[in-house]
């Protein structure tokens, strides 16, 4: 079994989450569209793989927002045009916070600024707690969608919704596969500042939360079994 696993940036990487497809016997291929060095003028030009080479597909999160398309117009709508296509081919996907919105907005949701932010650990409300445990999950984002036409919301917060279910794939707002060393990333690439504007403790967004792990390869366990099917 493949998955294929859309980096957006180099401080993300699949964390639990690869760790777990990696458990259940899946080949990971993974591609970085915004190269290291082009973090902050990410409009670069980048040839999306094919959905129907893969088994499932895993969409990681992004700095930036779906709807940007000044910053990200030069590759976003390629994104969207995959989803779209691994959808229509029955290919699961697994969108995570950026990846959930943009398959959202691929199958018809919107994407929007949310009306406050999340970072940090919180904890949800889950119609499904062996689906989507109630967490604590880590949260870092400042946008939210709404669920596609089709799909069915199955958590969320006081923001908005957390999570989703389209078909065979599966989106869900929060981050279940940071790591101790992908917060440290995001902290050293803008995040810091970010806390400090927001009057937010580093130390708090740096820390580890005890069964992420383990939360993190149950989600990835039940989407496979649940919803992709496989």
């Amino acid at each position: 079994m493949r998955a294929l696993i859309i980096r957006h940036d180099h401080p993300s990487h699949a964390g639990f989450v690869g760790v777990r497809l990696a458990e259940r016997g899946f080949e990971s291929h993974d591609v970085t569209v915004v190269p290291d060095e082009r973090f902050h003028s990410p409009d670069v030009r980048f040839a999306f793989p094919s959905p129907t080479d893969f088994d499932v597909i895993v969409v990681l999160g992004a700095p930036w927002s779906v709807y940007d398309t000044a910053t990200i117009g030069t590759w976003v709508g390629d994104e969207l045009d995959l989803l779209r296509e691994a959808v229509a081919a029955d290919v699961p996907v697994l969108g995570i916070c950026f990846g959930a919105q943009a398959l959202s907005a691929a199958l018809g949701g919107t994407v929007e600024p949310a009306p406050k932010y999340e970072l940090g650990w919180h904890r949800i409300e889950t119609d499904d707690a062996n689906l989507i445990a109630a967490g604590p999950w880590y949260q870092w984002h400042f946008d939210r969608f709404t669920v596609p036409p089709g799909g069915r919301e199955i958590a969320r917060s006081t923001v908005g919704p957390q999570a989703y279910v389209v078909g065979r794939s599966m989106g869900v707002q929060f981050h279940p596969e940071v790591t101790p060393d992908i917060a440290a990333a995001w902290l050293a690439h803008g995040g810091t500042d970010q806390a400090a504007e927001l009057g937010l403790d580093v130390e708090d967004l740096r820390r580890s939360e005890a069964g992420a792990r383990e939360r993190a390869a149950a989600l990835v366990d039940a989407f496979l079994t649940e919803v992709a099917k496989l």
